[in-house]
């Protein structure tokens, strides 16, 4: 049965979110965004699309774009109701540009990047990554955004999650209050307590848009396919943090009131 394009997620996604701390959703917006968007993205790698061998290195990032594809796919009205429904309407700052774009490119070297984390969302100001932190509250972040703006099969280095570690990490941050812990201190113990959880690949079409829990453990991957892989990961910011009512909160009490 097709949702209602004011409610785009199905009562089960929501619940599957509560539980896995993440939802697919396909067709997030139009294709032709995405093709645009990735010719924008391709000159500024200054690679040749149509020659591999220009494709020297196995990632190149690049920052945040404003430019007309990117306003449009952050502003797609399908996402718009998918982020009322899982954060609240009205509580959730819209998005005037996309980033950051970690490109990755078939390559055997190793891209040094492919740790397990989360992406803590404030003290940014701070020079050393290592030191910017995430709390209880998940101040300054109410989802991780990843916008497929390629292709992305199996081999083509897609976004590793681990279903259901937001949990994980709830219960480690719960006892830190509203200070919270460094990025430096949750990956003291190499994200081992979301070990046992399921591993799922961020895979599909150009247009798709993965909605994760902020403290949805992740991990990039080596590029092992034949296509070059494009997707922005930009957070959505929370307003006057988040209503408890709504499944980004919700998720977070399920966390602290069971044992898995």
């Amino acid at each position: 049965m097709t949702n209602h394009p004011s409610r785009p997620l199905s009562a089960a996604e929501i619940e599957r979110f509560v539980r896995d701390g993440f939802v697919r959703l396909d067709e997030a917006f139009p294709r032709p965004l995405a093709e645009a968007g990735r010719a924008i993205l391709w000159r500024e790698t200054g690679c040749d699309p149509e020659d591999p061998a220009t494709w020297t290195e196995p990632v190149i990032r690049l920052g945040m774009h404003a430019d007309q594809p990117f306003r449009d796919a952050a502003g797609s009205p399908v996402l718009a109701a998918a982020f009322d429904q899982l954060v609240g309407p009205g509580r959730w700052r819209p998005m005037r540009a996309l980033g950051t774009f970690p490109i990755r490119f078939p390559s055997p070297k190793d891209p040094g990047d492919a740790g397990w984390h989360i992406d803590v969302s404030f003290g940014t100001e701070t020079p050393d990554f290592l030191q910017w932190r995430a709390n209880i509250a998940s101040r300054g972040r109410a989802l991780l955004v990843l916008f497929l703006f390629s292709d992305v099969g199996p081999a083509d280095a897609p976004t590793r999650i681990r279903a259901g570690s937001h949990r994980d990490i709830a219960r480690r941050l719960a006892p830190a209050g509203e200070i919270g812990l460094t990025l430096g201190e949750l990956a003291a113990t190499g994200f081992e307590e979301s070990a046992h959880r399921r591993e799922v690949a961020a895979t599909g079409s150009a247009g798709t848009v993965y909605l994760c829990h902020p403290f949805l453990v992740h991990a990039a991957q080596p590029h092992r396919g034949r296509q070059v892989r494009f997707i922005a990961q930009p957070p959505l910011e929370p307003i006057d943090g988040l209503e408890p009512t709504y499944p980004v909160a919700r998720a977070i009490a399920a966390a602290l009131s069971e044992t898995d």
